[in-house]
Parts: structure tokens; C-alpha cells; sequence
């Protein structure tokens, strides 16, 4: 089963995330199917780059979104 969740890149101290397509059983950090976006929690306010097109093609598949890029998705008003 695939989803959509974040994957933490960064320093220590210094998060930045990708937003990510992935196999569930993998871990956080493991090989992905495709990038589908940024988030950037230091800027202020967060920095949200999600490509709409793309996530609504892997939602279409049956990828299911965690809970904070379900609030993403919903933020940006793509679903």
C-alpha cells in the first residue's frame, strides 16, 4: 500500500521535510516512488510547495496521505 507522508531532510535543529509517495513498510527516510512537494516549518509563516496535479494522481491510485499532509492537502484546497 502506498502514502503520502513526510520524509525529514536538514540539520540537527534545522528540519526541512519533502513531501513523499512510499510503500508503507518502509522507513521514513527509504526509497520513494516520487516527490511530490516541500514543507519548510522555520519559515514563518511554513512554507508549504505541493504539486496538485501529481497528488491528485496518486490519490486517484489509492495512495492514502498521513494526517498532517491530509491538513496540507486540505490547507492548499487540492482534494
Amino acid at each position: 500500500m502506498l502514502t503520502i507522508r513526510l520524509s525529514r531532510i536538514g540539520k540537527k535543529k534545522k528540519p526541512f521535510y519533502r513531501v513523499v509517495v512510499i510503500e508503507r513498510t518502509r522507513p521514513r527516510n527509504g526509497r520513494v516512488r516520487e516527490l511530490v512537494g516541500t514543507y519548510d516549518p522555520l519559515k514563518k509563516p511554513a512554507e508549504i510547495k505541493l504539486d496538485a496535479e501529481r497528488i491528485k494522481y496518486w490519490l486517484g491510485v489509492g495512495a492514502q496521505p498521513s494526517d498532517t499532509v491530509r491538513s496540507f492537502i486540505r490547507l492548499q484546497k487540492i482534494a
